[in-house]
């Protein structure tokens, strides 16, 4: 894919989805050793269930990589000025996630040309588990 630029991005221009496979514990054991988020809520069955949980689930800051993902394969990461998400669901073992953006503003700032993106992420039943927003400067 060509990276966008300006004047090739019109707003309601979607970004290619990111489908993701279900989320399995060597996912979220393999992201805690990468992040150094090691709480044991998510990898842990026995403390997730002593916290109230039914089984172990993924970090937040997963969920808000994937969307990083789909971001920087749309442009690359140099041109990212903003990246913002409000967390609105967990997302539990199982869960097949898919993360979706659009423009939805053209503006300039600070001498570059910049687009806002919305994005967001939900699973196979719909529900939305992360949505949040990108400034991405374009050439």
């Amino acid at each position: 894919m060509t990276a966008p630029t300006f004047d090739s991005v019109q707003i309601g221009d979607a970004l290619p989805a990111l489908q993701l496979p279900p989320v399995d514990r060597t996912t979220l054991a393999l992201f805690g050793g990468a992040s150094g988020d090691h709480n044991p809520i998510h990898i842990d069955i026995d403390f997730a269930r002593r916290s109230g949980m039914p089984d172990v689930f993924a970090q937040g800051m997963l969920g808000m990589a994937w969307l990083g993902r789909l971001l920087t394969g749309w442009a690359p990461q140099s041109r990212l000025r903003r990246f913002d998400a409000r967390f609105q669901g967990i997302t539990h073992l199982g869960h097949a996630i898919r993360c979706e953006g659009r423009v939805v503003e053209k503006f300039e700032a600070e001498g570059e040309r910049r687009v806002r993106v919305e994005v967001h992420s939900t699973n196979q039943y719909g529900q939305t588990k992360i949505a949040g927003e990108a400034v991405v400067a374009l050439p």
